[in-house]
């Protein structure tokens, strides 16, 4: 569990991407990894939480020489993926929302959320 702060999920990534780096994953795969990770807690604390000191966000992951797995579950209400404005669209340009889901899904190899919207679940396959 992450307490709902920015400064503790950096602490978590620490962690996760100490873990990838032993696992000899490339640079580049590190680098998804990463930005992947701190989007998806950013989003959880900001959005799911909303930095509620009270709240906590879960953080699971899974790492072996195959692939990263990586799961994030926030206590909030949740939201529909499928709603978020493509923020690559004109009328989107100026908007602060959407590019950290749009940059998940370009860096992993699987992003899926859950039915409430409350969780991501990651994937990176070594290639």
């Amino acid at each position: 569990m992450i307490a709902s702060d920015l400064q503790e999920a950096k602490k978590a990534e620490e962690l996760v991407l100490d873990k990838v780096a032993r696992g000899a994953y490339s640079d580049g795969a590190a680098f998804a990894i990463k930005l992947a990770l701190e989007e998806g807690l950013n989003n959880a604390i900001k959005h799911g939480t909303r930095f509620d000191p009270d709240q906590s966000v879960e953080l699971s992951f899974d790492i072996d020489d195959k692939r990263v797995v990586i799961v994030i579950t926030d206590g909030g209400e949740g939201f529909d993926p499928a709603a978020v404005p493509d923020p690559t669209a004109d009328e989107n340009l100026e908007k602060p929302t959407g590019r950290g889901i749009m940059l998940m899904r370009a860096y992993m190899d699987e992003v899926d959320f859950n039915e409430t919207g409350n969780q991501v679940r990651m994937v990176k396959r070594r290639t």
